[in-house]
């Protein structure tokens, strides 16, 4: 099984924090990972060209050109961003709409998908832009995870300066309980899951 991290900050701040922790909780519990820092790289607007609706290419050349074979083999993909005015950040944004390649074939249907969102306040937007992240796995036709051990979607961090999460228990506990949960559904679809499904 392999894991993979996408954090939509533009800097090198607390969305990242958390997701570096979820993500070593999935190595802990025996899966491969990998992080993507989309925040960073040069991932331009979808143009709406449609080019992308038959071939399942997009027709755009940037950092996100190599992504899709990233997405393609990752067994579950957590999102990470910052609430920007509610929602995810324009990084994440881009990269979401991007994957409308990935859409024809439906090329994410039964990954397992996860959310992780940072605000600057502890009641800053958070749900609202882990909602935002939902939807994107929703339309894809993937299976949503959250912390179960929780009320929260999924991980929910506070943080407005650069090393405020370090101290966020709150938020480091939801971002390893929806890593925990992420690789729970995985097995159980891999695994014993699918047994059931044949004795039905």
């Amino acid at each position: 099984m392999k894991i993979l991290g996408v954090c939509g900050s533009p800097r090198e701040g607390n969305s990242l924090f958390l997701l570096k922790k979820a993500l070593e909780t999935c190595k802990e519990l025996g899966v491969e990972t990998e992080l993507v820092h989309v925040g960073q790289m040069k991932v331009a607007p979808c143009k709406a060209c449609g080019g992308c609706k038959d071939t399942g290419i997009c027709v755009q050349k940037d950092d996100m050109t190599p992504l899709y074979d990233k997405i393609r083999g990752a067994d579950g993909i957590i999102l990470a961003s910052p609430v920007y005015l509610g929602g995810v950040s324009a990084q994440m944004k881009a990269f979401m709409d991007r994957t409308r390649a990935l859409r024809g074939k439906f090329e994410l249907r039964n990954k397992v998908g996860a959310g992780i969102s940072v605000g600057g306040f502890r009641n800053g937007g958070q749900e609202t832009t882990l909602q935002q992240i939902f939807n994107f796995f929703l339309i894809h036709n993937s299976i949503v995870v959250a912390d179960e051990a929780t009320s929260h979607y999924g991980g929910v961090g506070f943080g407005y300066n650069i090393g405020d999460s370090d101290k966020d228990e709150y938020g480091i506990k939801t971002s390893q309980n929806t890593a925990k949960n992420m690789i729970k559904v995985l097995k159980l679809i891999k695994g014993g899951a699918k047994e059931e499904i044949k004795s039905w």
